[in-house]
C-alpha cells in the first residue's frame, strides 16, 4: 500500500501515533472553542454582537463650482448646512448610524457596540426594546436586549431628527 493513502496518514490502523494523539485533541478544542466553553476575561455575554458607529457624513464644495443651494434642510440638529466663507466654501452634513439597519431573529439577545465617531453625544431609544441609551464620542455603549416580535422598530437619536435615524428588522424565529 502507498504509504501516502489515508489509511497511511489518517488515524486508522497504521497512522503515525502523533496523529492518533492530536485528531482527539485538535477536534476536543474545535468543540470547546464552537460551544463557547473557553471562559476569558472580558468576554462578550452570550449572543450576538452588532457593531455600529454614530457618524457625521460631510460634503463641500466652492460655490464657483457648485452654487449654494438655497432651500432650507428639514429641522432638527440631524442635518447642518454652512453657508459659503469668505473663500467661498460652503458645506453640508448629516448624522446617520452605521449600519442604518440592523437584523435580529424574535427572542435573539442581541448586544450593539456603538462607538461614537462624531457628535459630543447621541441621546437614543428603540422603542419596544430599549427606552434610552447614550453614545458619546470616543467611547463605546453597550445595549444588550432580547428582540421581541417581529416587525420593523425605528433606531432614534432624539438630538439629531430627522437624519439619525436607523432600523432594527426582527425577523420571526
Amino acid at each position: 500500500m502507498d504509504r501516502w493513502t489515508w489509511h497511511s496518514v489518517g488515524a486508522g490502523v497504521g497512522a503515525r501515533p502523533w496523529i492518533r494523539r492530536a485528531l482527539p485533541a485538535g477536534a476536543a478544542l474545535g468543540l470547546a472553542l464552537a460551544l463557547g466553553g473557553v471562559d476569558t476575561p472580558g468576554a462578550q455575554a452570550p449572543g450576538r454582537t452588532i457593531y455600529m458607529a454614530a457618524v457625521e457624513m460631510k460634503g463641500g464644495t466652492q460655490q464657483d463650482k457648485e452654487p449654494y443651494p438655497a432651500a432650507a434642510l428639514p429641522a432638527g440638529g440631524g442635518y447642518l448646512k454652512n453657508p459659503p466663507n469668505a473663500s467661498g466654501r460652503w458645506e453640508v452634513s448629516t448624522y446617520q448610524w452605521s449600519p442604518g439597519t440592523i437584523v435580529a431573529r424574535e427572542g435573539e439577545s442581541v448586544t450593539l457596540e456603538i462607538v461614537g465617531v462624531n457628535g459630543d453625544e447621541h441621546p437614543a431609544t428603540i422603542p419596544g426594546h430599549v427606552e434610552s441609551f447614550k453614545v458619546k464620542r470616543g467611547e463605546i455603549a453597550r445595549v444588550t436586549f432580547t428582540a421581541g416580535k417581529p416587525g420593523i422598530y425605528p433606531v432614534i437619536c432624539t438630538k439629531h431628527l430627522p437624519s439619525m435615524q436607523g432600523t432594527l428588522v426582527v425577523l420571526p424565529k
